[in-house]
């Protein structure tokens, strides 16, 4: 047999090969969109990463996990959070051992788990299974959509967590981590939905300030090392630090890093910029101050030329609006608060001029007076050209001894659905924005934990108003359940989750804004053409 015999048998064969793929994998046009060119799927596969809850003795720590769906389903799946690994048993990692400002606090007495002060800048998740990989049991596991599942943690330096899900439990996965800290600096209740990894990420509110304390969380979920900078601008513009430049994140390790140290000055209002020159992380700000207790400053959205910050609560005693500008052009913003009866303009504070490269911050008091709102920030100059932004709000309740406060970043419309989970029969509340037209929408609660049904109630948000309600509490409720918003007419919708538990006085709350899910993607159509094989 001659080669051009071979050739022509191998050249069929893989024609063959190639054809049968395509059979098996062509779509089935079910799904398809109205002009037929793309079809949406839900995603097969789901990364959340939640970041070390911190080092106070005292921090009891709660994770949920749900993804939304019918508990009768048959389509299988799993999600599951691992520990991220012991980068002193790897080698892998950054640690700066050259102290600094107010190194190693993190905001629960100035010391590690071992009770001692150790001195770090720059410290690494302490806990995990040894080796470059997230490995052993699972904190937290679940299979079956519409049930959440939820595990307790309590004491120091609980490591960063590895989640990933699959299958059914895939689409629209969401994992809420809540610790409450009784006592101490920063004590409070520390609020954050756990992340997709991601290049980049904008901090807006963050400080330097002597009765703070900012740490920024890196976590990498990735086989290889990620390199990433921290770059700091202030109220007069870039501050300079070689520290914040190349931090070095091990596979499947979290690096968490003092920003105090990054700088000898002290600055109130800063914005965090953190860029990632190789490989992928998810960022998350830990804040702790010494008489407002503390939260988590989850990452603004994108830079936009309009902004929607939802969730101000209705008792809130003040509220300081922090925004940068990160391109070449100042920008000039229209400050408006959206209540429940309509837009109305904070006296004194109807504009807001940005400075290109620049922090500006204004106090806005109790700008809500009694009724919950959301912020809004659009261009003032009509004629002009709008200039992309971030922004975040700082939010105090309470007085004196007994303050404690939370942050608002800018966030994207919740789109198609948005879930939060670990919400409680009590002290929850939804806060929904329609800041053009009006929009109705659906609010899913789940079952519980350790069980209950699902409820579900349609609500109509009119244009430019915030409507605060209580989700509908799932019959039967045992344990916390999750809450799923899904605009069902409209415009867009702009939503926040607040979780308020009180102790010894304090009003301890924490905010999460609530952006679309992601459970759907948009997969082009593919058709057979098999005179590509001729070309």
């Amino acid at each position: 047999m001659n080669r051009t015999t071979l050739s022509l048998i191998a050249g069929t064969t893989a024609l063959v090969a190639v054809t049968g793929l395509a059979a098996l994998t062509a779509p089935d046009g079910s799904a398809d969109d109205a002009g037929g060119s793309a079809q949406r799927r839900p995603v097969e596969r789901s990364s959340l990463l939640c970041p070390s809850p911190g080092p106070s003795d005292l921090a009891e720590t709660t994770y949920t996990s749900f993804t939304p769906g019918s508990t009768g389903g048959t389509a299988k799946g799993s999600a599951e959070l691992l520990p991220a690994a012991d980068p002193s048993e790897s080698g892998g990692g950054a640690d700066d051992s050259s102290g600094g400002k107010d190194a190693g606090k993190d905001g629960s007495g100035d010391k590690t788990a071992d009770g001692k002060g150790k001195g770090r800048s720059r410290e690494k998740s302490t806990d995990g299974d040894k080796g470059g990989a997230a490995a052993g049991k699972p904190v937290l596991s679940g299979t079956q959509p519409g049930k959440p599942s939820s595990a307790d943690a309590s004491g120091a330096d609980r490591p960063a967590l590895l989640g990933s899900a699959d299958g059914a439990m895939a689409p629209g996965w969401t994992v809420q981590q809540t610790t409450q800290v009784a006592a101490g600096d920063g004590r409070g209740l520390y609020g954050v939905a756990c992340s997709a990894p991601d290049t980049d990420f904008w901090f807006p509110g963050a400080s330097t300030a002597d009765d703070r304390t900012d740490y920024v969380h890196l976590t990498n979920p990735d086989d290889s090392a990620a390199v990433a900078d921290i770059e700091l601008y202030g109220k007069g513009g870039a501050i300079k630090s070689d520290v914040g430049e190349g931090i070095q994140v091990g596979p499947h390790q979290s690096v968490r890093v003092l920003l105090s140290t990054l700088t000898d000055r002290p600055e109130t209002n800063l914005t965090v910029h953190v860029g990632v020159r190789s490989g992928r992380v998810a960022a998350a700000m830990r804040v702790a101050d010494a008489e407002a207790g503390g939260d988590w400053l989850p990452a603004a959205g994108s830079p936009e030329r309009s902004l929607v910050m939802p969730g101000i609560p209705k008792d809130a005693t003040a509220v300081r609006l922090v925004a940068f500008a990160p391109g070449d052009d100042d920008a000039d913003l229209n400050v408006k608060l959206s209540s429940p009866t309509g837009s109305i303009t904070p006296a004194g504070h109807e504009t807001l001029h940005v400075k290109s490269g620049m922090t500006a911050a204004v106090d806005l008091g109790p700008v809500t007076r009694g009724e919950a709102g959301s912020l809004l920030l659009t261009p003032s100059d009509a004629e002009g050209r709008p200039v992309p932004v971030v922004a975040a709000l700082r939010v105090v309740r309470g007085q004196g001894a007994h303050q404690e406060s939370a942050f608002i970043p800018a966030t994207a419309p919740v789109g198609e659905r948005a879930t939060a989970a670990g919400n409680h029969a009590k002290g929850t509340t939804l806060s929904l924005t329609a800041p053009d037209g009006p929009v109705q929408v659906r609010i899913t609660s789940s079952a519980g934990t350790g069980g209950g049904s699902a409820v579900s109630r349609t609500y109509s948000v009119k244009a430019r108003t915030t409507l605060a309600v209580q989700p509908p509490v799932p019959q039967g409720l045992k344990g916390t359940y999750a809450v799923t918003v899904e605009p069902v007419s409209g415009g867009p919708l702009y939503a926040a989750r607040t979780l308020e538990l009180p102790e010894d006085g304090i009003p301890m709350f924490t905010v999460q804004p609530l952006a679309d899910d992601h459970g759907m993607v948009q997969v082009p159509k593919a058709e057979q053409d098999l005179s590509i094989l001729q070309k």
